[in-house]
């Protein structure tokens, strides 16, 4: 038996009435015989009771008929998840993310992709920082991940999400925190927080390349596990940091930020990352969402094309 033998089956047995069951399959009433007394052959079973006026299901066909609705319902579910699949209605999209950062723009975009794609699987993967992120975008580990530029790795593609400004965090009552903005110069002698080494941070990074432009090496004293314990530490009065504009949001007590100048740039980029060659319609329609839930900035703000 094959499905067009249990479609033909159920027709008949709704409507008791070859030729009407023929018209709903349009097909002609010889095949549609055909089908049924193979299928008869094929099972064993007497399924209907014919005459030239009448045809009613047998007791073997009354029995058979609930199991051939269910196949044929089995059927109907498997065509309608292959379609939603195909669509990017049904799936699963991994996502990693990590630092503070992404605690503004992980919700916007989760949020949205909730309402539009409700049957979409997000699998969140935090203290997924950018090093990290590439090599497991890269292996099949990650569908997509928020990252900062640059993306230097071939394979990959992005879009800018966001344009940050790196800022200075100070303990309240550091003997520069009065001042309006820090050349990061004046901090050659202070203690610095940071995040631990082995995370791959750009935001650690960038830290450390700031302050080699402006004349000198940081001398860490201190690491944390992510930008929340590092601003408490600066709060507590362990060193100072070099942090983003949006972390400095998520923060405020006991500590005062200040725009850094001296920098040949002092803006971060934020961007999402995916394999150039991942053709998953679930993360198709997650990044669609994105450009409306998370726009690109404007490119003469950002400086960037966004691409």
């Amino acid at each position: 038996m094959d499905l067009r033998d249990l479609q033909a089956f159920l027709a008949v047995a709704e409507e008791l009435h070859f030729g009407r069951a023929a018209e709903r399959l349009h097909m002609a009433q010889p095949p549609l015989s055909s089908r049924i007394r193979r299928m008869e052959r094929e099972t064993g079973l007497d399924l209907f009771e014919r005459s030239t006026r009448s045809c009613r299901l047998t007791d073997a066909g009354e029995r058979l008929l609930p199991a051939v609705r269910s196949a044929l319902r089995g059927f109907d579910a498997v065509t309608e998840t292959a379609q939603a699949l195909a669509a990017g209605d049904l799936g699963r999209v991994r996502i990693g993310f990590a630092g503070a950062s992404s605690q503004r723009s992980l919700p916007r975009l989760t949020s949205a992709v909730r309402r539009a794609h409700p049957g979409i699987e997000l699998v969140l993967r935090s203290q997924t920082y950018v090093y990290s992120a590439f090599e497991m975008l890269t292996s099949g580990e990650l569908d997509l991940a928020f990252v900062r530029l640059p993306v230097g790795r071939r394979g990959l593609s992005h879009r800018v999400v966001e344009v940050e400004r790196l800022l200075c965090a100070l303990p309240e009552g550091h003997r520069l925190a009065g001042q309006e903005a820090i050349n990061l110069g004046d901090l050659v002698d202070d203690d610095f927080v940071a995040l631990r080494d082995d995370q791959g941070s750009m935001l650690q990074a960038r830290m450390i390349s700031a302050c080699v432009e402006a004349g000198f090496r940081p001398r860490i004293v201190q690491r944390a596990p992510d930008s929340s314990t590092v601003l408490a530490l600066v709060a507590a009065g362990a060193g100072v940091t070099i942090t983003l504009s949006s972390v400095s949001q998520a923060q405020t007590v006991g500590l005062v930020y200040r725009p850094v100048i001296g920098l040949a740039d002092d803006r971060m980029h934020a961007a999402l990352a995916w394999r150039t060659d991942d053709d998953s319609p679930s993360l198709r329609a997650v990044l669609q969402v994105g450009l409306t839930a998370l726009p690109t900035p404007d490119p003469d703000a950002s400086g960037m094309d966004g691409a």
